[in-house]
């Protein structure tokens, strides 16, 4: 009689498979952690590089219409009038900007007539346009949408073609009336309404626009030396030392409060500064309750990115 011997099969033991799961368990808590911060890395990079483009477009535009600023003296035109914007005190919901500026002035834009400058199917003559930036709180989608979930600080710019900025502003700036002076004037055709329309959009989560203008001036604070060249900085802002308005008429330098220094100066160059914060930064400003002021300020220096350009200003 045969007899055939069955071979054993072989087998994990109960030890050898916790081993194994906590093997495995470590390297899937190490990859989690490593994608996780890879991830968050990217984000940050993606959200760094989407504002930096955000901020680039604003200076980009705003340096080269003040590259061909516009002004002629012996005259009352207001050439330039940059004003601290009391709209957006009231506007953003949880979100208060820190400053914003409005600013219109007289340029010759290269990109008049849409860019048809020289076309004589566009081109109706001229060469001296008018522009105006100005910030809202809104949907940048559908700026009709007042009730929208979707809101952040939308930076517009309106330009007004020559013929246009002849008929409509330039001619109409010849009144000492404070009710002619630039920004009313300009407002008067263009509501702030109509500024902020779709074709206007610039750019969007801007969330601080500040202006600075640095005026050259003599420095007569000392009786027993002559006077000597100084720059004085004019900060458009709310905060001690700056001012709510800043003219450039073709008599001079005008602000609110009176300074008799930088009345009697030239300005020599304008310094930009635009604070942009991340889609993240705003999605969660607008849901998330913040303990106090202070924790509120951290999180906007963490998910925000500040850009800025001293542009010099020709002939002024």
């Amino acid at each position: 009689m045969r007899f055939s011997r069955i071979a054993r099969r072989a087998g994990f033991t109960l030890m050898e498979l916790m081993v194994a799961m906590a093997i495995t368990s470590i390297i899937v808590t190490v990859l989690v952690s490593v994608t996780s911060v890879a991830l968050e890395t990217w984000n940050r990079s993606r959200a760094e590089l989407r504002a930096s483009h955000m901020g680039k477009m604003a200076i980009d535009y705003i340096a080269r219409d003040l590259e061909a600023f516009v002004v002629r003296s012996g005259n009352n035109n207001d050439w330039c009038q940059a004003t601290l914007d009391p709209e957006l005190s009231t506007h953003g919901d949880s979100l208060v900007s820190s400053n914003a500026s409005r600013l219109m002035f007289f340029t010759g834009a290269t990109d008049r007539y849409d860019g048809n400058a020289g076309d004589p199917s566009f081109d109706k003559g001229g060469d001296v346009s008018c522009v105006a930036y100005l910030m809202r709180f809104r949907d940048p989608v559908n700026s009709k949408s007042s009730g929208s979930k979707f809101k952040t600080y939308v930076l517009n710019r309106k330009l007004v073609d020559p013929n246009a900025t002849f008929t409509q502003l330039l001619g109409a700036t010849n009144s000492l009336n404070p009710a002619s002076y630039l920004d009313p004037l300009f407002t008067g055709f263009y509501s702030a309404a109509t500024i902020s329309n779709k074709p206007n959009f610039l750019c969007e989560n801007i969330y601080q626009f500040t202006l600075t203008f640095h005026v050259q001036a003599s420095d007569t604070t000392d009786p027993t030396r002559p006077a000597v060249l100084t720059n004085i900085p004019v900060r458009i802002g709310a905060g001690s030392g700056d001012v709510k308005s800043f003219r450039v008429t073709g008599t001079g330098i005008v602000t609110d409060p009176v300074n008799a220094q930088v009345a009697a100066g030239r300005l020599r160059a304008v310094e930009i500064s635009v604070t942009v914060i991340s889609d993240f930064g705003i999605d969660q400003i607008s849901k998330r309750k913040f303990a106090n002021d202070s924790k509120k300020a951290e999180f906007l220096a963490k998910n925000s990115y500040q850009y800025t350009k001293v542009v010099q200003v020709p002939g002024v």
